[in-house]
């Protein structure tokens, strides 16, 4: 099946001074599908998210997000009023009450969704008469949802959308974002928290030092790529495993580590022409991640 892209960028890059935060960023995000966005703190991601909405020029580089240029600033805006985001600091209006948020923000959006602000309210359980400031970082994380899961977004961009919510609250956050992908939106999100990825997403990207160094479908990774341990007897240097299928290769003295994404069993019979001992294991997502941003040069 063929997905048509809501984001894509071409060499997307930005620097500050002598720093670059996101280098030569090429990378598609398909609708109707979850996809997750990992890196580790600094890596990139949320300046690639600014950049996506707008909100920072990019240095270099090109994006597109609903079709709409992000370096313009005419349709920058277009782009924000199509999407509904949910950053790290929420952006929420302090001094209203969480009912008057609610009713302020339903006033811009036609095609408002009360049955989603219903649920959500009761699943959430927000204070509709207290200020916004007054209630805990883990209520307006799901003040910030609500408004943006209500609006019948195309696209939903959230960073770190977990951030201050207890375990009941993020298996909600993890239903309605499936919910939501099922109804047809897209989603976008940026997460430290793996385990979270790997429940829902149907694609991952991963960047480290603003590059991007991985993108694949999370099945393809669960299903295809493996560990392959190669213990050499033999004397001299380990042999090179520069072979199709190799993403990774760690070498401590006579033990070679191999990450593959295909091609395992070619690399097997590589291992064992020279008389090693080989196991094969299979991976989860935190050990593809460890594997790679410890790696990358």
């Amino acid at each position: 099946m063929t997905y048509e892209p809501v984001i894509e960028t071409h060499g997307l890059t930005k620097h500050y001074g002598s720093v670059e935060a996101v280098r030569e960023l090429s990378l598609t995000v398909e609708r109707r599908r979850i996809t997750g966005f990992l890196g580790r703190n600094g890596a990139g991601k949320s300046t690639t998210i600014k950049m996506l909405l707008g909100m920072i020029r990019p240095t270099a580089g090109t994006g597109r997000v609903l079709g709409y240029d992000v370096a313009d600033p005419a349709q920058s805006l277009e782009i924000r009023r199509r999407i509904a985001y949910v950053g790290e600091d929420k952006g929420l209006y302090g001094y209203m009450t969480v009912a008057e948020l609610i009713r302020f923000t339903r006033a811009f959006y036609p095609d408002w969704r009360p049955e989603i602000e219903a649920r959500l309210l009761k699943d959430y359980q927000l204070p509709l008469g207290r200020k916004v400031k007054a209630i805990s970082k883990g209520m307006r994380t799901k003040l910030a949802l609500l408004l943006a899961l209500a609006r019948r977004p195309e696209l939903v961009i959230l960073d770190e959308p977990s951030e201050g919510l207890d375990p009941v609250s993020i298996e909600e956050l993890l239903q309605a974002l499936q919910e939501v992908r099922d109804a047809g939106t897209s989603v976008f999100f940026s997460s430290h928290q793996l385990s979270e990825v790997e429940r829902i997403a149907d694609r991952v990207l991963m960047i480290d030092r603003g590059k991007l160094v991985m993108n694949t479908l999370l099945d393809d990774l669960l299903n295809n790529y493996r560990n392959i341990t190669v213990e050499s007897a033999a004397q001299g240097p380990m042999p090179t495993f520069d072979l199709a299928g190799v993403e990774r290769i760690r070498v401590r003295g006579r033990q070679a580590r191999v990450l593959a994404s295909s091609n395992v069993e070619g690399i097997v019979a590589h291992a064992r022409s020279f008389d090693a001992v080989v196991q094969v294991t299979p991976v989860n997502l935190r050990d593809v991640f460890l594997d790679i941003v410890r790696d990358v040069p």
